[in-house]
């Protein structure tokens, strides 16, 4: 069976093949509705395409609707924005589905190109209505550019190069690039040997320690262009296990990894393999650092799935039992590779393990666990939007409780707590110790 045709059937049967696109923007009710006619690489690249011109006119309309003159006065402006913004996020979904549709080809080809393109196209279009610039870049590897997009917001609180899985593309993972610099952080993002554009377009595959080349001089040059900036580390999957490696990089602050494989242990679906035997040319040598092979590892923080079936649990604590302090590790009891649905938990995590101030800090993971102590509540079934009173069932007195504990934990007035105007939900009392650490 050839390989395009095995990842077809994979992803017809396995509900776990989508978690990635989902976790990333696609829409999964829309994959309901295509999944089972996706017999053929047509009905693949068909299905996803016509999904990508849904949400390219959808954009259009309502960037048409921007230059109405029918609008009140009054609420012009605010209207103007979410417009803007709507579209926005409908280019960038737009985008995602043609990067859906070309992914299927797992060689270099005319087909996988030409939607590439189309990809690139919407994510420039995409680009230009957002109020963070986009700025393009490119370093070289074996005489061959491997291009990158950098984003500066206001005010930046540092630097955060984000290393991608080894299948994935720069304008594939937006929600991470958006999420580091809603938090005031720069973001740094290329394609590296065998990866979007530096493969499709200028014919890069991996081969020998390019990679390991590529992470080098990715932290060079994030620390060349921002020198007064701590430099920061975040991947997933292999992309995590050279976040893990560029953490003993003496220009590297700290780093963040997700589901990082361990060489020896490390397990992939054979469609998957396969794949990746396309974008390299020496049987898949160079694609990851062995990561036992050094102990100098930088501040490192992993996350892990306690059902990953490609990176076991042993392997994870015995690697992290090996790691030097400060390090910390973080599980999800019912999260698989990459721990796609606390994707964003993860980050918001590893923003808090990049801050990591002197003082006592509490990460909203600590967060949570107080709150599962006191209210004897599992701490999975806590989130941001959790409601105290009517999610959690906890009372005033319990909430005075809380607010003594933390006031303890983070040495913040308990005064801060208690004057602090409508506190409903989770992420309300949060915000009081973010508030008071990034002041």
């Amino acid at each position: 069976m050839k390989t395009i045709e095995k990842t077809l059937m994979t992803a017809r049967l396995f509900d776990g093949f989508w978690d990635r696109w989902v976790a990333h923007g696609i829409l999964l009710s829309e994959i309901e509705a295509v999944r089972q006619t996706l017999l053929t690489i047509d009905d693949w690249v068909n299905a996803f395409s016509e999904l990508g011109e849904k949400h390219r006119k959808e954009a259009l309309i309502k960037q048409e609707a921007v230059l109405e003159e029918d609008v009140k006065e009054d609420l012009k402006e605010n209207l103007k924005e979410e417009l803007i913004e709507a579209a926005e996020n409908s280019y960038r979904l737009a985008a995602l589905y043609y990067n859906l549709a070309y992914w299927i080809y797992p060689n270099r080809c005319p087909e996988k190109m030409a939607l590439y393109k189309k990809s690139s196209e919407l994510v420039e279009k995409a680009d230009r209505l957002s109020p963070i610039p986009c700025t393009f870049d490119a370093m070289i590897i074996d005489g061959i550019a491997c291009p990158g997009r950098i984003r500066i917001p206001e005010n930046p609180k540092g630097c955060i190069i984000i290393i991608n899985p080894i299948d994935s593309s720069k304008e594939e993972l937006y929600s991470y690039e958006q999420h580091f610099i809603d938090s005031h952080f720069i973001t740094v993002s290329f394609d590296g040997p065998g990866q979007g554009e530096t493969f499709m377009q200028n014919g890069l595959a991996i081969r020998g320690d390019n990679w390991k080349l590529f992470v080098d001089k990715l932290i060079d040059y994030a620390a060349s262009k921002f020198p007064d900036l701590p430099i920061q580390l975040f991947g997933t999957s292999s992309g995590a296990a050279w976040s893990v490696y560029g953490s003993a990089n003496p220009k590297v602050d700290k780093a963040a990894a997700v589901s990082p494989p361990i060489e020896n242990g490390f397990s992939i679906p054979n469609y998957f393999g396969e794949r990746i035997s396309f974008i390299t040319e020496h049987q898949q040598s160079g694609v990851l650092p062995n990561l036992t092979s050094t102990k100098d590892y930088g501040p490192v923080i992993l996350f892990h799935g306690n059902k990953d079936v490609m990176v076991a649990d042993q392997d994870i604590y015995d690697f992290y039992n090996s790691l030097p302090s400060p390090k910390e590790l973080v599980e999800y009891p019912n999260e698989g590779h990459c721990c796609n649905f606390e994707l964003s938990n993860v980050r918001y995590l590893s923003i808090e393990w990049f801050l990591d101030k002197e003082n006592k800090t509490v990460t909203f993971h600590e967060f949570t666990k107080l709150i599962s102590d006191l209210a004897n509540i599992p701490q999975e079934h806590i989130a941001r939007e959790s409601k105290f009173r009517d999610d959690l069932g906890i009372d005033s007195l319990n909430m005075v409780n809380l607010f003594v504990q933390l006031a303890e934990e983070t040495g913040i007035s308990f005064n801060k707590f208690i004057s602090a105007e409508n506190i409903h939900t989770v992420a309300n009392a949060y915000q009081v110790i973010e508030k008071e650490f990034t002041k």
